[in-house]
């Protein structure tokens, strides 16, 4: 089976030696995102909804490179910073999947990238 880099402009590049995302066949595995703007190169660390908003806006602009959404997402993975501020990072998720949302598993870990406080990878279907 075939591979093919999958690459937004529209979204932050990737910090270290691994690609935006992958798509085989009609799966596409995204690389873990984090709160970079890509416009700016800013890092948002201060806000946990502001933070999370900017991760999801950059899984977004991905998928859309790929021709899907957030409809066409199965599974999610979020590592957070804090597990104190779960809440607000789950109700932030579920404003982009308002019906039959994904599987998904969020874990708290001790240290993510550039000290933020939240990191979201994904896998969609086409």
């Amino acid at each position: 089976m075939s591979k093919t880099v999958v690459y937004s402009a529209a979204a932050p590049a990737p910090i270290g030696p691994y690609s935006q995302a992958i798509q085989t066949g009609n799966m596409l595995f995204v690389s873990g995102q984090i709160a970079i703007q890509q416009s700016t190169g800013q890092m948002l660390t201060g806000d946990i909804e502001e933070e999370t908003r900017q991760v999801m806006t950059n899984l977004d602009e991905i998928l859309k490179v790929a021709g899907m959404d957030f409809t066409n997402v199965v599974k999610t993975s979020i590592f957070l910073k804090d597990m104190g501020n779960f809440p607000k990072v789950n109700a932030i998720y579920g404003e982009y999947f308002p019906s039959n949302p994904p599987a998904r598993e969020t874990v708290e870990v001790s240290r993510l990238p550039k000290d933020v406080n939240v990191e979201i990878s994904c896998i969609a279907v086409k």
